[in-house]
């Protein structure tokens, strides 16, 4: 039956809000917000629509929802929120699931400069959002150099008795023993905020006037620090492919087109320091424009991130799209955010970086995916399989001497890691060390659902192991009646040497030993590693939080008042950790004998 868009149309309200387009089968199909619910949604029914896509979504339409809002700022973070979770069709989608990281200096006697991923508070400054973590870790390495802060954290600043090796080379000033002012300190803390905030020129100025002092007064080793600053802020400065000298925080927000891909690049500046920038390649493309692509990304990202003080984008939304983006940007900014295109001569070289990153990024993701194809290909002849292979799921067990036994199950399909789709499971109720039941037992509990009909079975199973393994996970195959399933075990070569690992059969086949450069044997390896860096770290955190919470109470020939008093002294675990025995030994009550005691079964 034809949707009525008259009969509907004739009932709409004109509010804000967003709609949801479903199809006969209820799924939905586009999800959209409006300034006013009633003219967007008509302008979907006209005769010359924007695309032969949306002309295609329309034709499908069966029924339409609609949520009015009080501001079209709440349109806006409702559509995002189900565009994320329905994932409709006809939506063009970006999947930034991750917070940006940003630089941290807390507030105290002596703050501490440091890396931080979150939501800000008001316990602490915060410098960002950085693109990636390398750009934040690269900041901190020279805002040590340059003013020499403390990085450690609180446990251990409270606990040192001597400075340690950053003070040595001088890229921290050692507050944790004393040997700065705390009113230097705080100097130091001010020309690094003020550098952070992008006013390097000020900064350059009242190191040079302090310079200039030091040297009056013939402290000529005070004056160097100073040069030494200065030279650093210089060099700074100069590693700057692109910098303004403004201060000012923009994105730059361009999008390319080519080779069958679509691809947004984000690029940063804070303080008028380039950071770099991120590539986005969204899903649902179809055929829509790298204007589209914009409007799309500014709507969604700055739904959930917070906005700078402008941005400069390429190409810019439709005259419509732009007004409704900058007026949707200042209320949910507080702040006018003006969305332009590039003038200046910075300004076109920031944006042409840009374009440049992004089209790098198309060729880099293009040639990654021909090298994959190339490499499924491979396995699917080394393994003489008769069906191409998509997805593959690779088992491993991580333990330590039987404790706390994990097996991880990583997924790879659609031509990479499939994170999503990862499984850890604790193994129990086996012999502890029995490889063999923990492999029966992960297959067993991974397979379960699959045997009833439920998820997605793969081409390949992986075995992280030997024969035994692999029996062991072939007969929980068998249990389930999935032996139809392509199972292979990869064994280790001798010395454990990468490129000599033998693929066992469970069907009692001789055992296939490729070549070390052969493309299948590197998928193969990346996988398998993957699974034991994912079975590593899960088993590393089972066993950290038994131990946790258990440590203090069984440390040998410590009592509730000792507990007490290693509490007090050190302000926890991780303090105590932190101690060596002569610090223990300090403790009430501990000998130097059981200072060493307790220090060797913590470590």
């Amino acid at each position: 039956m034809k949707f009525d868009a008259k009969a509907f149309l004739a009932s709409l309200t004109e509010l804000p809000g967003v709609y949801r387009m479903l199809g006969a089968d209820g799924a939905v199909l586009y999800v959209g917000k409006a300034k006013n619910l009633k003219k967007r949604v008509a302008s979907y029914f006209r005769e010359n629509l924007s695309s032969p896509r949306i002309a295609h979504m329309v034709s499908q339409i069966a029924q339409i929802e609609t949520t009015p809002t009080r501001t079209e700022a709440e349109a806006l973070l409702l559509e995002n929120n189900l565009i994320k979770s329905l994932a409709p069709r006809y939506n063009i989608l970006f999947r930034d699931d991750k917070s940006y990281p940003y630089i941290v200096l807390t507030h105290g006697k002596y703050p501490r400069l440091g890396f931080y991923r979150g939501n800000p508070d008001r316990k602490a400054d915060y410098f960002g959002p950085y693109p990636s973590s390398w750009a934040v870790r690269d900041s901190i390495q020279l805002l040590q150099k340059m003013f020499r802060l403390r990085t450690c954290e609180d446990t251990v600043f409270a606990n040192r008795s001597r400075p340690c090796l950053l003070y040595q080379i001088k890229r921290c000033s050692g507050p944790c023993v004393d040997h700065i002012d705390p009113q230097d300190y705080a100097a130091d803390v001010q020309l690094a905020t003020m550098f952070l905030l992008g006013k390097q020129q000020e900064v350059t100025k009242r190191l040079t006037l302090s310079m200039e002092e030091a040297s009056a007064r013939l402290a000529f080793e005070q004056a160097a620090i100073y040069r030494d600053q200065i030279q650093s802020l210089h060099q700074v400065q100069e590693k700057q492919f692109v910098s303004s000298s403004k201060g000012e925080d923009v994105d730059i927000i361009v999008a390319a087109k080519e080779a069958g891909q679509l691809c947004v690049n984000l690029a940063m500046v804070r303080g008028g320091r380039h950071l770099g920038d991120r590539p986005f390649f969204p899903t649902n493309v179809g055929d829509s424009s790298a204007a589209d692509a914009t409007a799309a990304f500014i709507r969604q990202h700055y739904a959930v991130h917070p906005a700078p003080a402008r941005l400069l984008v390429l190409p810019l939304p439709s005259e419509d799209e732009e007004g409704t983006t900058a007026a949707l940007l200042a209320e949910l900014a507080g702040r006018p955010v003006p969305v332009l295109e590039a003038r200046s001569m910075s300004q076109k070289a920031w944006v042409e970086m840009a374009l440049q990153n992004a089209r790098l990024a198309i060729l880099a993701r293009n040639q990654a995916t021909a090298q994959q194809e190339q490499r499924l290909a491979a396995l699917q002849e080394a393994l003489q399989l008769a069906e191409p292979i998509a997805r593959i799921e690779c088992f491993d067990i991580s333990h330590t001497m039987g404790e706390k036994a994990v097996a991880s199950c990583v997924v790879y399909e659609g031509n990479k890691m499939k994170k999503s789709d990862y499984r850890r499971f604790n193994i129990r109720d086996i012999t502890p060390g029995d490889d063999y039941a923990a492999m029966r037992q992960a297959v067993t509990r991974r397979y379960d659902g699959i045997a009833n009909g439920e998820g997605i079975a793969p081409d390949l199973i992986l075995i992280d192991g030997g024969k035994g393994q692999v029996s062991s996970a072939w007969a929980a195959l068998a249990d389930l009646g999935l032996t139809h399933l392509n199972m292979i075990g990869v064994a280790k070569g001798e010395e454990r040497k990468p490129g000599l690992e033998s693929l066992i059969f469970p069907d009692g086949r001789s055992a296939l030993n490729l070549p070390s450069d052969h493309p299948a044997l590197h998928l193969i390896q990346e996988v398998r590693d993957e699974a034991h860096r994912f079975a590593i770290t899960g088993h590393r955190a089972q066993r950290a939080k038994a131990r946790k919470t258990s440590t203090l109470e069984s440390l040998p020939g410590v009592g509730p008042a000792r507990r007490k008093a290693l509490v007090a002294r050190f302000g926890g675990l991780a303090g105590v950790l932190a101690a060596t025995p002569e610090q223990l030994a300090e403790v009430p009550g501990i000998s130097s004998e059981m200072a060493e005691k307790i220090h060797s079964a913590l470590h």
